[in-house]
């Protein structure tokens, strides 16, 4: 069960936590880049989250329109679609720097963020069978670190928003 804090402070909270576990996962990748067959791995973030925000489906977000001629998720005119609310492709962040991730072979024992671990596919392996490319990680980690400081940010924001409703009485 969800306590009210946990509701006020609602996505910022939990991307907070996928963030960090991330970093956890990016620092990893970046101590064994000189490691054999060392393969590297990367959160599938869009996915983690959907499932920390309990969002069934992570790929859709519903679209309402109120006027006739309010713009539909395709496009067109919401009176010539004759529907109230659309749906439209979620943009969501995956934090994966535009690469390709495999399923990295999760089974029942796998909990928490062990779910959306998924293997790199790597550009260019190098001959040992290390898939970890430097400076892919430094940019994902340091994209991270960005998306982090964010998410504090708006943690702070809405803290501090909650002390002042507090202190004004």
């Amino acid at each position: 069960m969800q306590s009210v804090l946990d509701a006020y402070l609602g996505l910022p909270a939990q991307a907070l936590a996928l963030e960090a576990q991330r970093t956890d996962v990016l620092a990893a990748n970046l101590a064994n880049v000189d490691t054999p067959n060392y393969k590297a791995r990367d959160v599938d973030f869009k996915a983690a989250l959907a499932a920390a925000s309990g969002q069934s489906d992570g790929g859709t977000l519903t679209l309402a329109t109120t006027a006739a001629d309010d713009l539909t998720a395709a496009g067109t005119l919401a009176a010539a679609s004759g529907s109230d609310t659309e749906t439209a492709g979620a943009a969501g962040a995956a934090g994966t720097a535009g690469t390709a991730l495999a399923p990295a072979g999760t089974g029942p024992a796998a909990t928490g963020i062990d779910t959306y671990l998924k293997y790199r596919v790597p550009l260019a392996p190098a001959l040992d069978g290390n898939t970890v490319d430097e400076q892919l990680e430094e940019s994902a980690f340091a994209e991270n670190t960005v998306r982090y400081q964010a998410s504090l940010t708006f943690l702070n924001v809405k803290l501090q928003d909650l002390q002042t409703a507090i202190s004004s009485e």
